[in-house]
């Protein structure tokens, strides 16, 4: 998904029965490449691990798990009426 000049990665965790959104941007290789890589979860934390070099993100606070990377943003996700709304401060 792109908003503005963000492009927005977004998961339907589909065991956890939740929805999950943050930046697409790899902050290790500066690639658009987050939406492509794995979820699952580190101490009942869920997360996404780069396609590219498997550094793994917490889906909900976006802190690298791994301890050195910055941590990646992430959004609020609201599902209503079969839609699904990001939520983005401005």
């Amino acid at each position: 998904m792109k908003y503005k000049d963000l492009q927005i990665a977004v998961f339907n965790f589909s065991s956890r029965n939740k929805w999950y959104a943050c930046q697409n941007l790899c902050p290790h290789k500066l690639e658009m490449v987050l939406s492509r890589g794995m979820l699952g979860d580190d101490k009942d934390v869920p997360k996404i691990a780069c396609p590219m070099h498997k550094k793994t993100f917490s889906l909900e606070s976006g802190e690298n798990l791994n301890g050195d990377l910055d941590a990646i943003a992430t959004y609020p996700v609201k599902i209503e009426n079969n839609f699904v709304y990001i939520g983005f401060s401005e």
